[in-house]
């Protein structure tokens, strides 16, 4: 590989931004088994100690990974491929869908991390097709705009094997929700329901 002079410099780091390669001593990483969720009677209380885990986790960590979450394979094989097949596509092909000031979702390829440009393209959508939300982020203002979908036409399969996914992903996170709002001492109800209001992947 050449010097850094060969790429160009809009994804380059300063060298204070750039990761630390050093080794952490750290344990690993907390993983929780959710099998008791979908192995328990319809209508239970979770498990506490999977409540106790998931607090220990939030606590301790801040993040966590989750095992035996209920999220078919065959579907997260699918939404693998499809991704390799439009981000395989050419940048002109791609860009038909790009994000705008105007349109939330879709392709996007220019995030900024720092001000310096991410080495990443993206695909954002909404599971609720449309999603209304506020218009800005100010308290006052009750201007409500919608968020909607926007699809390339290749592959063809690519809108309704994200959607699919996504759903999976929805059902899991309100699931996930509930739980970190139990090892809060939090009412369930009022967190799902948040968690509900603008479900972005």
């Amino acid at each position: 590989m050449g010097d850094l002079e060969e790429f160009d410099q809009a994804f380059v780091q300063s060298p204070e931004h750039r990761p630390k390669l050093a080794l952490s001593d750290a344990d690993e990483i907390p993983t929780i088994d959710l099998s008791p969720i979908f192995n328990s009677v319809p209508g239970s209380d979770f498990p506490d100690d999977l409540v106790q885990q998931i607090a220990a986790a939030c606590t301790e960590w801040g993040f966590f990974l989750v095992v035996n979450h209920g999220v078919p394979p065959e579907k997260r094989h699918r939404i693998e491929a499809a991704a390799r097949e439009f981000f395989g596509q050419s940048l002109e092909e791609k860009r038909k869908v790009r994000r705008s000031e105007g349109m939330v979702t879709g392709y996007f390829d220019t995030e900024l991390t720092k001000n310096v440009r991410d080495w990443k393209e993206v695909f954002d959508l909404v599971v609720a097709d449309p999603t209304i939300v506020p218009a800005s982020p100010e308290p006052d203002d009750e201007e409500l705009t919608q968020w909607t979908n926007q699809w390339p036409e290749y592959p063809p399969e690519f809108r309704k094997t994200c959607m699919e996914f996504a759903e999976e992903l929805e059902k899991l996170g309100h699931k996930l929700m509930q739980l970190i709002a139990l090892s809060l001492d939090c009412r369930q109800k009022g967190f799902v329901t948040i968690s509900k209001s603008k479900p972005v992947f």
